[in-house]
């Protein structure tokens, strides 16, 4: 048969007069976008941008229909150049698929070469997608934060620890030697967060109550923020001099109400962090580690694993906030 006229399944979210439905539809290999390489999907994982995809969020995807699924990895079936050949082992996360390019929730994907990586060899399939876009922004961040704080400075505050990017965030910190402190709106997921590696839980509503002051008492030698808002303005707020604290997420709120002093009198480094367009040389340099030394031994403590027809279900727990760790998406199940 030929590869154009190859039919698939995809997860395919369709506008029908102001609202949005999700199911599960044939595709055509010719229906995708053009592309250097054409990969068959092993395993997707759902993101939160993924949830606002296939719920209509015109911030995210302009055009419908349309397959979500920023993550895919799986096996090269065609490649139009000499970078990746049929049968190698690859990984797409970010850029633009699963956003306004068909993503990882169907069978098949074509990208441009830009956008893929190599599978490291000590990582399989459903290692990658655990680790996904949420695991390469913790590793985005970890990076920048491990370049100046060591783990004798003091302890690494990581909110949203019970989320993707928190989770996996808590875990590798964890076993690099850092002390981390947890912040979960979630009481009852506390042993959750300490096998992770966590050897403190701080409440939401704990940091959310801290004094109004432009600085506070320091507490924090650095920060994973993954959520924004007041308590982003607060870890600011407590972190000690020269701290650094990374933020990449803003579902609390993208606003912050601070002054300067933090920065001016303590010397603290806000350092922003985006995965979607990340250079590939920082990207292969952060993905080698994870499949290494980064490598958390609870990783797939972080993961539930589903199917394509399980999908839809966790798109509307992962909206209301009901969902932990990562979900991995077996896409050939």
């Amino acid at each position: 048969m030929e590869v154009n006229s190859m039919v698939f399944n995809a997860f395919v979210v369709e506008e029908k007069n102001g609202t949005y439905e999700r199911s599960i539809k044939s595709r055509k290999i010719s229906d995708l976008p053009e592309g250097d390489v054409l990969i068959k999907v092993q395993y997707s994982s759902l993101n939160y941008k993924d949830a606002l995809s296939a719920s209509g969020n015109k911030g995210v995807t302009r055009n419908y229909p349309h397959t979500p699924g920023i993550d895919a990895v799986g096996t090269v079936v065609a490649s139009e150049t000499e970078e990746f050949a049929v049968e190698d082992k690859v990984i797409v996360t970010s850029y633009d698929l699963g956003m306004n390019t068909d993503g990882g929730f169907g069978e098949y994907i074509r990208v441009p070469k830009e956008w893929v990586v190599k599978l490291p060899a000590d990582l399989t399939m459903k290692e990658a997608m655990i680790i996904g876009t949420a695991g390469l922004t913790a590793g985005m961040s970890i990076l920048r934060l491990s370049q100046s704080i060591k783990p004798e400075d003091g302890k690494i505050v990581v909110s949203g620890a019970t989320g993707g990017v928190g989770a996996l965030s808590v875990a590798i910190l964890s076993k690099l030697g850092y002390e981390v402190v947890a912040v979960t709106g979630k009481e009852a997921e506390s042993d959750y967060l300490h096998k992770l590696g966590a050897k403190e839980i701080l409440l939401r509503s704990e940091i959310e109550s801290f004094d109004k002051k432009p600085m506070l008492r320091p507490l924090f030698a650095g920060a994973v923020d993954t959520v924004g808002g007041v308590i982003l303005e607060n870890i600011i707020k407590a972190t000690q001099p020269l701290g650094v604290v990374t933020s990449c997420g803003n579902v609390a709120s993208p606003k912050l109400e601070l002054t300067v002093f933090p920065f001016i009198l303590r010397g603290i480094t806000l350092a922003g962090i985006d995965s979607q367009n990340y250079p590939m040389a920082y990207r292969e340099e952060v993905w080698n580690r994870l499949s290494n030394e980064w490598k958390p031994e609870t990783l797939t403590d972080t993961c539930t694993e589903i199917t394509l027809n399980e999908l839809n279900e966790k798109i509307d727990l992962m909206l209301a906030g009901k969902l932990k760790g990562r979900t991995v998406v077996n896409m050939g199940a």
